[in-house]
């Protein structure tokens, strides 16, 4: 006659263990994956594709517009005190400028910087930047002429300390040095 032999309950097993380990686990990262989906949504989505496209219209009126007056810009950062100097040339002086530095993956990155114009000089606008900005950046400088709004626009490596120019040529007194 053959001798029973004990069988052990499943819980003192190895490999019950393992399989509700890996279960368990998969379950609490799903569940992590969730909560992180729900508290950083996605700012770059644009559901409404309509206006979306009107604004690139009036973009590229603004755009036009900057074309038609000749307007370059030169933008020099100041690592040390935060100043931001631009000087503008072409046909037109406003009042101020509004300076938009803009991440092009992270919305909390951007910066948007109003210009004034400096009293001494014509063509000077500055203005004052807490943080030093580096890095990739879609530059944007608005300014209105005559009712009608322009802007200069293009992707820039901006790095503290150093200078962007913006427009189609070189703008005249480039030679003039910096301290």
């Amino acid at each position: 006659m053959q001798s029973a032999t004990p069988v052990q309950p499943w819980y003192k097993h190895l490999w019950p263990w393992i399989i509700i380990g890996m279960l368990g686990t998969s379950v609490f990262l799903s569940l992590m994956l969730v909560r992180i989906a729900a508290t950083n949504q996605d700012s770059l989505v644009n559901d409404n594709y309509y206006e979306a496209g009107k604004g690139i219209n009036r973009s590229l009126d603004r755009e036009h517009l900057a074309q038609r007056l000749q307007l370059q810009a030169k933008i020099h950062f100041d690592d040390l005190t935060g100043e931001v100097d631009l000087r503008l040339a072409g046909n037109s002086q406003p009042e101020k400028l509004t300076l938009n530095l803009l991440s092009p993956t992270l919305e909390s990155q951007d910066r948007h910087l109003e210009l004034l114009p400096a009293p001494a000089e014509k063509g000077r606008y500055i203005g004052r930047i807490e943080e030093a900005i580096k890095g990739r950046r879609f530059v944007e400088v608005l300014g209105e002429q005559d009712g009608q709004s322009w802007r200069l626009f293009e992707e820039e490596r901006v790095a503290p300390g150093g200078t962007i120019t913006l427009g189609d040529e070189p703008l005249k007194g480039d030679e003039v040095e910096r301290p």
